[in-house]
């Protein structure tokens, strides 16, 4: 795919920033680029608006919104959002699709949620969940830190004879469980690379909970919970600068209709409910998601799951206050979450989500140990014998292991542009199911001298209704298509008609019936407006029609 820039790496902020100024500079018919909030670090929380603006302002087009990196170290989600605006600037103009795309629909995109986070992810050896803030700190555990100042935090190994662990017989390399007979040996406990803050007291190590523990994904206000029920969520809905900034942005965009939110990793596709069963969502708006949810399985080659009939394996204490649940059960608008990335998938050991049996610690050290094979095998630059270390409190210790960062969190490098690829592809397909607005036909009729009759026929040939969903309509948050004529003097009718939903072709009833296929029966996706004017012949009437998610549609004729 021709793209401006390359995407054999992840970027730092001052390389994604630098990018975003180029399109907006090399492109600003098509792109607009401008902060939405600044953060604590000072950085900027971008927003790009992909639109050509000689066909429309963006608001008075159907909207689409893409965003990635709201957790900071699954930058492979912000390369993919940056991949799809370059993409589509790039093939503006040469590229029919790209063009006809960008001509009639208003693309949205924050490519960088977490701009603080993933600069610390990027530029130091430490990991976090949203921003490189502290929040309800904890003393007392082992705390990560890169003691041989290799760059990585990587495992470490402490030999005890009260340890859990052993050197695997068949591969030292490796470690696998203590049986319940092994009474004689060297045995381990395993910690993340780091040093002994101070503890409560016994003589019993953990890990020390993260001072960086806010979780954006945890501060949506739809499903939010208070940190004793939903760690990292927040002091209260909205209290993140960045994640108030989406949601302000949203509601300053009503024309969208449509959502992709990336993440790593695990190389599945969610759709909402995520509170709730799919079952107690209307079966219509099931249909719509799984079809292109579809999409994604056919361009990614991911598995599409809803997120709390599957995912969610604790379906009383579920995560919640996601974006993607506020965008579907708040405002009806159809969304996804993107889990890029399946590294148990490349070492030949998947994830069964389907299962509905817990995963037992062997299998799952089974799946680790395969993943360690593969990178050793494919990334074996991110991959580090065990090497003893002196440890200031535990003596000799060993550190080894991979680096999490970019082979379990994100792909290798040299493995990326496949993720952004194929993003880019699903991404532009997900957008072109919008709904639409389109005058089918304007016609007249004079019924007498100077009097005309006025018929028009308002369709929306997209693939979604203009209400998006029927949970929107439940929310009461859908808005009517409105009708509206101008030109002579109105005698029957109102100037401005409102003729509800317009349904989308997902809303077909197609299927079989004794052997052949059929459509049972079309969807309600036209309405006839009809007015009586009084005019002169040659005055022009002008129709319009309007839908917030559904954009702007204009004819008019000459009498």
């Amino acid at each position: 795919m021709k793209t401006t820039f390359q995407y054999d790496h992840y970027y730092k902020y001052d390389e994604l920033k630098n990018c975003l100024e180029f399109f907006a500079k090399e492109y600003p018919e098509i792109c607009q680029t401008e902060v939405n909030c600044v953060t604590e670090m000072g950085l900027n929380q971008y927003v790009v608006t992909l639109t050509n603006q000689k066909t429309g302002e963006a608001l008075s087009k159907p909207g689409w919104y893409l965003d990635g990196n709201i957790h900071a170290g699954e930058v492979t989600a912000s390369m993919t959002a940056m991949h799809t605006i370059d993409y589509l600037v790039t093939n503006y103009g040469s590229d029919p699709e790209v063009t006809k795309l960008l001509d009639t629909t208003a693309i949205y995109v924050i490519p960088r949620v977490t701009p603080d986070g993933a600069e610390t992810y990027l530029t130091t050896p430490y990991t976090l969940r949203s921003a490189n803030r502290e929040y309800l700190p904890e003393k007392g555990g082992i705390k990560e830190e890169d003691l041989d100042q290799d760059g990585v935090i990587r495992m470490m190994r402490i030999k005890t004879e009260y340890g859990a662990w052993k050197k695997d017989p068949k591969d030292p390399s490796l470690m696998t469980f203590r049986d319940p007979s092994d009474t004689e040996g060297e045995f381990y406990d395993i910690y993340p690379e780091g040093v002994l803050e101070e503890y409560d007291g016994d003589e019993n190590l953990k890990r020390k909970k993260a001072d960086w523990g806010l979780d954006f994904n945890r501060n949506f206000p739809y499903g939010w919970f208070p940190e004793a029920r939903q760690a990292g969520a927040g002091k209260y809905p909205l209290s993140n600068p960045e994640t108030k900034a989406i949601v302000d942005f949203v509601f300053a965009h009503p024309n969208i209709g449509g959502a992709a939110c990336g993440h790593t990793s695990g190389g599945i596709i969610l759709y909402p409910p995520g509170t709730r069963p799919s079952t107690s969502a209307p079966n219509d708006d099931i249909k719509v998601l799984k079809a292109i949810a579809a999409m994604g399985e056919e361009e990614l080659g991911y598995k599409k799951m809803n997120i709390f009939d599957t995912f969610m394996k604790d379906q009383e204490n579920y995560s919640s206050g996601a974006l993607d649940d506020w965008f579907y059960q708040n405002q009806g608008i159809p969304s996804y979450t993107m889990e890029f990335w399946n590294i148990a998938e490349k070492a030949g050991m998947p994830y069964d989500w389907f299962s509905s049996e817990a995963e037992t610690p062997e299998k799952a050290l089974e799946r680790f140990n395969a993943c360690m094979k593969w990178v050793k095998e494919n990334a074996p630059q991110y991959l580090s014998d065990w090497q003893e270390f002196d440890h200031p409190t535990f003596g000799k210790v060993e550190l080894g292991g991979f680096n999490y960062k970019f082979t379990h969190q994100n792909p290798p490098e040299h493995l990326l542009i496949k993720e952004c690829e194929n993003d880019t592809k699903f991404n532009i397909r997900f957008a072109k199911a919008m709904p639409k607005l389109k005058i089918d036909s304007l016609t007249k009729k004079e019924v007498s001298k100077g009097i005309y009759e006025i018929t028009a026929v308002v369709g929306n040939p997209g693939y979604l209704p203009t209400n998006l969903t029927d949970e929107a309509v439940k929310l009461k948050v859908n808005k009517p298509v409105t009708v509206t004529i101008d030109g002579g003097t109105l005698l029957a009718g109102k100037q401005t008609e409102e003729i509800g939903d317009l349904s989308g072709y997902s809303r077909t009833m197609t299927g079989s019936f004794y052997g052949n296929i059929t459509t049972f029966a079309n969807a309600k996706a036209k309405k006839k407006v009809v007015w009586v004017v009084q005019a002169n012949e040659g005055d022009k009437i002008c129709v319009s029609a309007c839908q917030e998610k559904a954009g702007k549609a204009c004819a008019e004729i000459v009498l």
